[in-house]
């Protein structure tokens, strides 16, 4: 029916959204370079810096999605995507204690006095977030909790896809908004501050969607 078409479309869209402001929104290295060139060169340099994380996180978004389709057949099963939530909601509960844990303010990266170019610091975030691989296990956990791969779908999956960069960048769009707005207020107790914000949400959320999974209060389809 073209209501229920339309209403799947919408839950791509979002679900797409979710998972691009997942894998932006911890502050690992490039999440504290968009923060200090925000304060230092200004909001539109910082915004940049996102904008290199999120070419860099689509890559590996498209990688894991490809790569999950050639092993849509297994999750078929009933029992076995029963697994597989479950698994990937320990992965994301696991990030999530780490990025609450962790001290991004160690990994500080102090910039030069040159603003440089747009283009020169959109690159070097590009390869500062390339250079992490690892990405792609937040990426499995996430599609596979979120039943995000829809194989033979490729009008559903390109704009879920863009929905991924459309979350990313709009996070780093807030982000850089709001280190700008309080840019006098805002030091390293502030990096720490969204760093447990953000652990704290992605702990509730997998906490929520694996006790959901575990009592079938809900299902994700695929």
């Amino acid at each position: 029916m073209p209501f229920e078409f339309h209403i799947n479309f919408i839950d791509v869209m979002l679900k797409g959204m979710i998972i691009g402001m997942l894998a932006s929104a911890p502050m690992g290295p490039v999440g504290v370079l968009c923060i200090q060139r925000t304060l230092n060169k200004g909001r539109w340099y910082g915004f940049v810096t996102g904008i290199g994380a999120a070419a860099s996180d689509i890559i590996y978004a498209l990688i894991t999605g490809f790569g999950m389709s050639f092993v849509m057949n297994l999750v078929q099963n009933e029992h076995n995507r029963f697994y597989l939530h479950i698994s990937g909601s320990i992965i994301l509960l696991l990030f999530g204690i780490y990025c609450w844990k962790s001290d991004p303010t160690k990994k500080i990266h102090i910039s030069g006095n040159q603003k440089g170019s747009l283009w020169h610091n959109g690159i070097t975030a590009f390869l500062v977030t390339f250079s992490n691989p690892l990405i792609i296990l937040l990426f499995m956990a996430a599609f596979a909790q979120l039943g995000f791969v829809i194989p033979d779908h490729p009008i559903g999956m390109t704009l879920g896809y863009l929905s991924i960069i459309a979350g990313a960048l709009l996070w780093w769009f807030g982000l850089t908004w709001l280190v700008d707005k309080i840019r006098g207020k805002f030091n390293t107790d502030g990096i720490q501050l969204i760093n447990k914000i953000i652990g704290s949400c992605v702990i509730v959320f997998s906490l929520i969607i694996l006790f959901g999974t575990l009592f079938n209060l809900y299902s994700f389809t695929y």
